[in-house]
């Protein structure tokens, strides 16, 4: 009978431990006492439970603040140089990675473009990135606390890649593997769920509990986030519309289908239009754009346009707040976004865009390694908070 209630002031002791730690990191500088009007809990406890912040290098004193009467309170700070993170966002012809602190702020960065041969053997350029970056990594109690990927395709919630057609991949055990390779715990995602939550938690979609973010790269994915929940479906596979067919019997896609949006809107398809025109590359072609080339700007107003009819569809089955346009086609944002709002405006219910808000990526290229970063350290919170 005694270990009943011993093991339920333990339980409470990590729940208020939690909450004090979630007061200091949204709310510091601040006070015990401070935390103690946040909160709820009495003075007492707060004191001791931040102790034992402070002595597991979570929390910093950092000196007196203003007195409101009496003696100066000593503020307190989240050490967010505790531990860092690696995230990477592994695209179909690139790999973009980061070290982030325990706040989700970018220490290092690498990015690499991967040629075809590399494509179809990714695993060692990835682990070329991951190691590069934790090699960088400042000293710290915690070292490195997770490894973080947003990966293209089907993922399932072992981390591995179910299918990703546009890398030829298949059944490919990508947390398994990277977990035996560095010996750290790693969360694997799609890549389009990852670039939601990084404009979610860092970037356009701050405050905004409806949200689509959609990732345009050499395909098509979508992040769904309602109410402030990312939302995966019943198996965890939600979000795959770049394979939604907006043209009856149209082009062959690789997944399969035919008439895939991502073959008419994607980095990918601007490219196959381009090539008559000798341009090999989105970096070429938004040059030509700057450059004031008519040709190439025509190119992304259609490709906008078809964006545009995609979106449209999202907008008319899910009534978001905002639609967040990211990965690497948000550089075009310029040249793709009067077709692209013309479309939505044409193709939308009324009653479904009004308020709508139709965004481009506020960490633009970087949405999804933002977001796997933060995978990474949400998983360590939720271990120290257990």
């Amino acid at each position: 009978m005694p270990s009943k209630p011993t093991g339920d002031l333990a339980l409470v002791k990590k729940l208020n431990t939690a909450i004090v730690l979630d007061a200091i990191i949204a709310h510091a500088p601040l006070s015990r006492a401070a935390i103690s009007e946040l909160t709820g809990l009495n003075k007492a406890t707060v004191s001791s439970l931040v102790q034992g912040l402070i002595d597991s290098h979570l929390v910093l004193e950092i000196g007196p603040g203003e007195s409101s009467g009496g003696r100066k309170p000593l503020m307190l700070l989240f050490n967010e140089k505790a531990g860092y993170a690696v995230g990477v966002d592994f695209g179909v012809n690139y790999i973009r990675g980061v070290l982030a602190d325990l706040q989700g702020q970018v220490i290092a960065e690498s990015y690499s473009q991967l040629g075809r041969k590399q494509a179809e053997q990714p695993l060692n350029p990835l682990t070329d990135c991951i190691q590069e970056l934790i090699g960088q990594a400042p000293d710290s109690p915690y070292g490195i606390v997770g490894i973080g990927i947003g990966a293209p395709g089907i993922v399932d919630a072992e981390g591995t890649i179910l299918f990703a057609p546009n890398l030829k991949l298949k059944q490919f055990e990508l947390r398994a593997q990277l977990e035996l390779r560095f010996g750290l715990p790693v969360t694997v995602d799609n890549e389009a769920n990852a670039g939601a939550q990084g404009e979610q938690r860092y970037g356009a979609g701050r405050n905004i509990p409806n949200q689509i973010y959609v990732s345009v790269g050499m395909g098509i994915g979508t992040g769904i986030i309602l109410n402030n929940k990312l939302f995966k479906g019943s198996s965890g596979f939600s979000g795959e519309m770049g394979h939604l067919s907006i043209q009856y019997d149209g082009k062959p896609c690789s997944c399969g289908n035919q008439g895939c949006w991502e073959l008419y809107a994607s980095e990918n398809a601007l490219l196959e239009q381009a090539s008559p025109l000798g341009f090999e590359s989105l970096e070429e072609l938004l040059a030509a754009c700057e450059e004031g080339n008519l040709e190439v700007q025509k190119l992304f107003s259609v490709i906008g346009a078809y964006i545009g009819i995609g979106i449209a569809g999202i907008v008319n089955a899910l009534n978001p707040d905002v639609v967040i346009l990211g990965n690497r086609m948000s550089r075009g944002a310029k040249w793709l976004a009067p077709a692209l709002e013309e479309a939505v405006l044409k193709r939308t219910l009324p009653y479904n865009r009004e308020g709508l808000q139709l965004l481009f990526a506020e960490l633009q290229e970087h949405s999804a390694v933002r977001g796997a970063a933060y995978y990474a350290i949400s998983q360590f919170f939720s271990k120290i908070k257990r």
